[in-house]
């Protein structure tokens, strides 16, 4: 029932579309446009406006077939990563960028692999339950429509998200994510007349930087610091430093602890230099504001969510297996506010490198394997 041809192009044109976070509205118009054309009725909500995007989540309601079967919500981020070209190479039974830029499957083949099960569904006349469809914004940095996506709208209980690259990979676990914002004082000074008067900003920063536990730090934690940004000029002793970092656990504990080593580390470097400048002492000290950027989720195995899936993927040949992730998707936002969800991959392979491709066998399996879950989540 699944048409790859009709896949295929359909998912082209919408990775023709440039879509950075924020700015999310002309892919947001066709993917409304394409949803309407089935039946949907289709809204987008005030998370746009939060964000400081041009447009919110796209919420779509398809009615079922088969009253009483439970609601099923399916899920893809519309933005991604800026270096967006548009232009977009096929061969091979796949899709690429021409090299100068992101191809941008993540996560247009998830929005791509949606519409066609549904599409599908609609012309076979597949037996199913109401299909609430959110194409989220924002899922780049920091899942953020998710996050302001209302859920007392949403009648679902359970949610697939689509995003990643193999269809048999459930994501059922991802962790806990906090991001520290830093900023690291010192005191300006000429760096060749007077240095002796000057704290540097960036030495307070590499002596944090140097004590602090970073990458994989256990089976469950990881913590980096992605960037550092400070002084005005190579003759002025630099007065502040900006860095922004992150730690990341599916345990909170761990988390906690990581996140307080961090600061730990930061605020004793800044105390070990101190200058005494005309009778006044002058202390370099740290501000970090710590924002949680999603909550860890935790599916069962036994959920009948993921029984739906291994029994579809049974039926559709493909080969299921569970998976812990490292990283955050919309699926966190989801389970926070009690719509279980797994995330699906959907082809994506190299996402935001120049590398990036999509195995459009991929998708196609993906979206076959969405229209088996409707079915058999109608009782078929």
């Amino acid at each position: 029932m699944i048409r790859p041809d009709r896949l295929v192009e359909h998912l082209i044109a919408l990775l023709r579309i440039p879509s950075p976070s924020r700015r999310e509205g002309a892919v947001a118009a066709r993917l409304a446009q394409d949803l309407r054309g089935l039946g949907a009725a289709v809204t987008f909500d005030g998370a746009g406006e939060k964000v400081g995007g041009e447009v919110g989540n796209c919420i779509a309601r398809l009615p079922g077939t088969v009253p009483g079967a439970p609601p099923l919500l399916l899920n893809a981020h519309m933005d991604n990563v800026p270096g967006g070209t548009g232009r977009v190479v096929r061969e091979d039974g796949l899709l690429r960028s021409d090299g100068r830029g992101i191809l941008g499957a993540d996560d247009k083949a998830g929005c791509a692999a949606i519409v066609e099960a549904l599409r599908a569904a609609v012309e076979g006349g597949l037996p199913r339950g109401d299909v609430e469809v959110v194409f989220t914004i924002c899922e780049e940095v920091g899942r953020l429509g998710a996050t302001h996506l209302e859920p007392a709208g949403l009648r679902a209980k359970e949610a697939l998200v689509l995003d990643g690259d193999l269809p048999g990979k459930v994501t059922t676990a991802a962790p806990s994510a906090d991001r520290l914002e830093v900023r690291i004082y010192g005191r300006e000074a000429h760096a060749g007349v007077r240095p002796e008067q000057g704290i540097n900003a960036i030495r307070v920063a590499a002596e944090a930087i140097a004590a602090l536990r970073l990458g994989r730090l256990d089976e469950e934690t990881t913590a980096n610091v992605g960037t550092i940004e400070g002084g005005s000029a190579v003759n002025v002793v630099p007065g502040l430093v900006r860095l922004r970092a992150e730690a990341r656990s599916h345990d909170e504990d761990k988390l906690r602890a990581q996140v307080a080593h961090m600061r730990g580390c930061l605020e004793a470097a800044a105390a070990r230099h101190a200058v005494t400048v005309d009778g006044t002492r002058y202390q370099a000290r740290v501000e970090v504001e710590v924002t949680r950027q999603y909550t860890r989720m935790a599916v069962p195995a036994e959920a009948r969510l993921v029984g739906l899936l291994r029994q579809a993927a049974r039926r559709v040949g493909v080969e299921v297996r569970t998976h812990r992730t490292g990283g955050g998707l919309d699926a966190n936002a989801f389970n926070a506010n009690g719509i279980q969800a797994v995330g699906i991959g959907c082809g994506q392979r190299a996402i935001h490198t120049p590398e990036e491709h999509c195995v459009l066998a991929d998708v196609a399996a993906a979206a076959g394997l969405v229209l088996e879950v409707l079915r058999l989540n109608a009782g078929g």
